[in-house]
């Protein structure tokens, strides 16, 4: 049976299992607990309010539950020196910048945030919950990464998970304090991007894989795992056979359970979140199932009841999720985590749809066992939250007031709701010009990024002369050229990002088309690979309604989830 966890060379397997002792395990993923535990401590943080300081109310514990699932029952603890304990690092360290999420016609705004569960085991706490010891103090590893995307109008929230053990290609990436680490010249496994500058890295490695605007991360390690799931008074999971995973040499998280459902905490948790041995096939992709039932599990136990009342024991656990926690710079602050996890918390368990990134097993020489994105149908999910679609088939609601406006149609957006620490699109970019006053220089992609297709000789020329019939006369073809499969707009500065989007808009080009880069001087249109001739793009075809089978999902309204296991893991 094929590993997708196959330990890959240097750092990039050792991400250990083990909870206590033995050799590291390849696919030892950071459960994405710590990810998503992370997130809930963050959301648990409160923002000053007169009531507030009257009375402490109750922190819901757990970043997975409150951030990644959003579904705790209220409250916020007002903690204002924690504030300064918030760690933060660089949102993207890559050269693509896609301008954060962008409101819809009922100004709207979705969110994408992307959780990471980090191996790091720099710290005593951390060492003391396992893994092999040449792994400490070692170069952490993006052992978790889940993209939680949050419909515009809060119906509905996906969260799509990627294999620890996916091979990519690398973007560049550029450290604040100017360490550049070059573009990957092959695939590298995706949970390095966190070796290359931070979380920053592991952002800008999504955003050039999905496309996907992503406003903010939550990362979080081992210890932020335990303190919150002991915080939650446990979680209710479930296996179909007796399961102990642990092999003949020492391998595996020590997980042992008996058949049928228990009740999990602690550092059990964290066994449960970091087993591969033992469930399904015995590889990450079974890890990744498991990890989603516990979080689906977690949300609805936090909708029946939330616990947290001790005042003592809340600071205590607040401030370890802190100290477990690193997030961007735009959740540096307890009202703005508090203000986002009220955000989440108004999606329903029943509209929450967990999904894994659709991919196949790579048949490239000396990757047997890793996986690579399933081309049509992971992109098809990418393209659904890129486009806001639930992923649950169920569809957005419609805005009070009003049907949705049909496609080709302008509707009259209300004021852009946008929660705290996510930019308003709206309100930071400076008022398009007139088409006559933007400068747009046109660029000959028309190969594609596989390179397998001829470019088109003349076309950028021939954009140009279409795009000063349409008003732009400050258009001109450059001398450079480009490989796109897509047509797109990017611009360099903030100041430039609505005339760019005029230009999108004149060319019926998606708002996703318009991308900030540091690779332009200016308003460049990269004519791509869909538009080799005529005087438009080709149209893609009809977005999909619901998630493909190969994602794997799994509703958060679902009680009857239960793991299968692997034979030979049995007791």
């Amino acid at each position: 049976m094929r590993h997708s966890s196959v330990r890959g060379e240097g750092a990039t397997a050792q991400a250990g299992e083990e909870i206590s002792g033995g050799e590291a395990d390849a696919s030892g993923t950071v459960p994405p607990q710590r990810g998503g535990s992370g997130t809930a401590r963050r959301s648990d943080g409160g923002r000053p309010r007169r009531q507030g300081r009257r009375r402490v109310l109750r922190w819901t514990a757990s970043v997975l539950s409150l951030l990644i699932l959003g579904t705790a029952g209220a409250g916020y603890l007002y903690y204002q020196h924690l504030n300064g304990s918030i760690h933060t690092d660089a949102l993207n360290l890559g050269e693509t910048k896609l301008g954060g999420s962008k409101p819809n016609a009922f100004g709207q705004t979705p969110l994408n945030i992307l959780l990471i569960g980090s191996d790091a085991r720099d710290d005593a706490a951390n060492q003391a919950l396992g893994g092999a010891t040449d792994t400490f103090d070692g170069p952490p590893l993006a052992d978790v990464q889940m993209l939680l995307h949050l419909s515009a109008d809060r119906s509905n929230m996906s969260v799509v998970s990627m294999p620890r053990d996916t091979m990519l290609t690398m973007p560049k990436c550029t450290e604040p304090g100017g360490k550049v680490h070059p573009a990957s010249k092959g695939l590298v496994q995706t949970n390095e991007s966190l070796q290359r500058g931070g979380p920053g890295c592991t952002v800008a490695a999504w955003q050039e894989l999905t496309k996907i605007p992503i406003d903010h991360f939550m990362m979080i390690d081992f210890k932020g795992v335990v303190s919150m799931a002991d915080a939650i008074g446990g979680v209710p999971v479930c296996v179909e056979e007796n399961v102990h995973s642990r092999t003949r040499d020492g391998k595996g998280s020590g997980l042992k359970l008996p058949k049928g459902t228990s009740v999990i905490q602690g550092e059990q948790a964290l066994q449960w979140l970091r087993t591969r041995y033992g469930f399904e096939d015995g590889t990450d992709i079974g890890r990744t199932h498991a990890q989603h039932q516990y979080m689906t599990s977690m949300a609805r136990e936090f909708r029946k009841n939330a616990k947290l009342t001790n005042p003592v024991k809340l600071n205590s656990l607040a401030q370890a999720a802190i100290d477990a926690m690193v997030v961007d710079t735009g959740l540096n602050k307890i009202d703005k985590l508090y203000d986002l996890s009220m955000e989440l918390k108004k999606v329903p368990p029943g509209r929450i749809t967990m999904t894994t990134m659709p991919w196949v097993y790579s048949t490239k020489p000396g990757l047997d066992g890793r996986v690579e994105p399933m081309a049509n149908e992971a992109e098809a999910v990418f393209r659904m939250v890129r486009e806001d679609i639930a992923l649950d088939g169920k569809g957005n609601a419609t805005p009070e007031g009003g049907a949705s406006p049909s496609p080709g149609t302008s509707a009259t957006p209300s004021t852009p709701s946008t929660a705290p620490g996510t930019p308003s699109t709206a309100a930071t970019t400076a008022p398009a010009s007139a088409p006559a006053k933007i400068a747009v220089s046109v660029r000959n992609a028309t190969s594609g990024k596989d390179g397998a297709g001829t470019r088109v000789k003349n076309r950028a020329n021939e954009v140009a002369v279409l795009l000063t019939g349409k008003g732009f006369t400050k258009a001109a073809a450059d001398n450079q050229t480009g490989a796109e499969d897509t047509t797109v707009v990017r611009y360099a500065t903030d100041a430039q990002a609505a005339d760019a989007g005029v230009v999108a808009t004149a060319l019926g080009l998606p708002a996703t088309a318009v991308q900030k880069s540091e690779e332009v001087p200016g308003i460049t249109l990269y004519v791509g690979k869909d538009w080799r001739t005529g005087n438009a793009p080709t149209p893609p075809p009809p977005a999909p309604t619901v998630a493909p089978t190969s994602a794997h999902a799994l509703n958060g309204d679902n009680e009857g989830a239960c793991m299968p296991i692997q034979p030979g893991f049995t007791w």
